[in-house]
């Protein structure tokens, strides 16, 4: 499939309004002390893994380059800005000339992470990289949540199918990025139209039991859709009793039906039964798809079962208990000037607890062993050593405002595949854990 990772442009907003007020306000700050066009660097990085998980995986670093090529205040925004008090005229007139044109190096989508990895690096002004802020974290966080999520039940599935529909779990913009971010993770279609078309993920859907209820008998639901879908279509056969419906499923599409759908009762046990009854029906062909609150305890589970593959909905969208990465942005080198001939001087939060950071602009590479196994991430702020040379991780995303990175999508789910593919064979465990690889820094 040739998937572009935006897909189709079509009616994408401005993002400038998608943060928080203080960024403003401390742009307001800046400009009036003089400060804001100090030459800065950010980076996002999380100080730890959500509880239990032993990688995570980068997702969302296309909606970001999405998100700061959009990122520009209308005539509109300014206006409720203005109308609301949030910022001074000065500050207005910044913004009504924003154009982010610094420079954006991160960890290449589908790649897996670690606490402390520099996922995102982005340099240019004080003023025009914190107005950046809310929106990376906002994508970071959720789409690295959902993708960690679908890469653990891409694991527990063993390599059956894996169908996203969680759109009605949702909110529907987050119902679209979700898709995505599974899709990287390793499901292999999704239910929702919006993320086909936007993103050109395979979309599958047949019926609900609302369709089956509809008709006067199982008989006839099954019946109109053979002949709408075809005889390869998937009939969902637990509206009533599961045995009768597989017999007139069978009788109604021949032996050349698609598949049939198990959506409630013990999948284990129905689909074993479903299976011999199909195979004795002489459908030996027909797949079995199970749906039913899936995650990726649930899939393990069904290891044994004669199941073709999984339909995942509420536990992929909430990334299956963890919804977010806890990834934040922070400045961690600064010039005195906007001078580029004045010097980077690193800086960071030293408050007490563990809210603290470490300061430097960062290269981030992976040691592995002699078989190419990874060891440890190893994060640096001097020079990189001569045998990590060749395993740095940051690749250039934009250059001087200018995205120099697109790439399909199908690019970023090959590459989690790879790069889970060369941690130790720990990280395939569901059980909770520590990080499967160490942080190191030099």
């Amino acid at each position: 499939m040739n998937s572009a990772d935006l897909g189709r442009r079509v009616g994408v907003p401005s993002t400038a309004l998608f943060t928080d007020q203080y960024e403003l306000t401390m742009v307001q700050a800046a400009l009036k002390a003089g400060t804001a066009g100090r030459r800065s660097v950010f980076e996002a990085f999380t100080r730890r893994l959500p509880e239990g998980r032993r990688y995570g995986v980068v997702a969302g670093i296309g909606r970001v380059l999405d998100a700061v090529e959009n990122y520009h205040f209308d005539d509109a925004m300014l206006a409720f800005l203005r109308d609301q008090n949030v910022v001074d005229g000065p500050t207005l007139d910044y913004l009504a000339d924003y154009r982010f044109s610094g420079d954006i190096w991160g960890y290449p989508e589908g790649e897996v992470y670690f606490p402390g990895s520099p996922i995102l690096r982005v340099e240019g002004s004080f003023a025009e990289c914190v107005l950046l802020e809310t929106v990376v974290l906002s994508i970071l966080n959720h789409d690295s949540a959902i993708a960690a999520a679908a890469s653990r039940m891409s694991v527990a599935a063993g390599g059956r199918g894996l169908i996203e529909m969680g759109a009605r779990r949702t909110h529907e913009l987050s119902a679209v990025a979700s898709a995505r971010a599974a899709y990287i993770g390793g499901f292999d279609t999704t239910s929702d139209l919006a993320a086909g078309f936007r993103y050109n993920i395979p979309t599958v859907g047949t019926s609900a039991h609302a369709f089956t209820l509809l008709h006067d008998t199982e008989r006839d639901a099954f019946r109109a859709q053979v002949e709408s879908l075809g005889r390869d279509t998937t009939l969902l056969v637990d509206t009533y009793d599961v045995t009768a419906a597989v017999r007139t499923a069978v009788e109604v599409a021949g032996t050349e039906l698609g598949a049939v759908r198990i959506d409630s009762g013990d999948l284990l046990l129905v689909a074993h039964r479903v299976r011999q009854q199909l195979d004795e029906l002489g459908a030996t062909g027909t797949k079995i798809v199970v749906t039913s609150d899936l995650d990726e305890y649930a899939i393990a589970s069904l290891a044994a079962a004669p199941v073709d593959s999984y339909g995942v909905g509420t536990q992929l969208v909430t990334g299956s208990g963890q919804p977010t990465c806890s990834m934040v942005y922070k400045l961690v080198a600064r010039a005195a000037s906007a001078d580029p001939a004045d010097p980077l001087r690193p800086v960071a939060k030293k408050s007490l607890g563990a809210k603290t950071s470490l300061g430097g602009r960062k290269w981030a590479a992976r040691r592995t062993d002699e078989d190419g196994v990874a060891e440890a991430e190893v994060i640096g702020t001097g020079p990189v050593p001569p045998d990590l040379a060749g395993r740095q991780l940051l690749v250039e995303l934009v250059r001087a405002g200018e995205v120099v990175a697109r790439e399909p999508l199908d690019a970023a789910r090959e590459r989690h595949i790879a790069s889970r593919a060369g941690l130790p064979m720990s990280a395939m465990q569901l059980s909770r854990g520590e990080p499967v690889i160490p942080t190191e820094y030099v």
